[in-house]
């Protein structure tokens, strides 16, 4: 799977870069026909600590699914943002079966 990442007003690390892309293959085994994904790491300048955002956008045939997580880590938020989206696939999964 295509995944575009990109850092909005800093440098994400490679390892980062890297954990990134491999959740998002995993996302494969629960719906196969993925065209691309982007995804978007911004930084909040607050004082709150739940200040990275993890936004996901999946290109499937016909529609396009979106999640945005608010975390402390972007580790965090892409593991919350993954199950999301595992729930969102399988069930448009289901439904095209039906």
């Amino acid at each position: 799977m295509k995944v575009n990442t990109q850092a909005v007003n800093f440098n994400a690390k490679p390892q980062l870069l890297e954990f990134i892309q491999n959740k998002m293959n995993k996302l494969d085994h629960f719906y196969d026909k993925v065209i691309q994904t982007e995804v978007y790491l911004k930084v909040e300048n607050t004082t709150n600590n739940l200040n990275k955002i993890f936004e996901a956008k999946i290109n499937i045939p016909g529609e396009s699914l979106m999640v945005k997580k608010q975390c402390k880590t972007f580790e965090e938020g892409v593991d919350t943002a993954i199950s999301t989206l595992k729930r969102q696939l399988q069930k448009r999964k289901q439904k095209l079966r039906a």
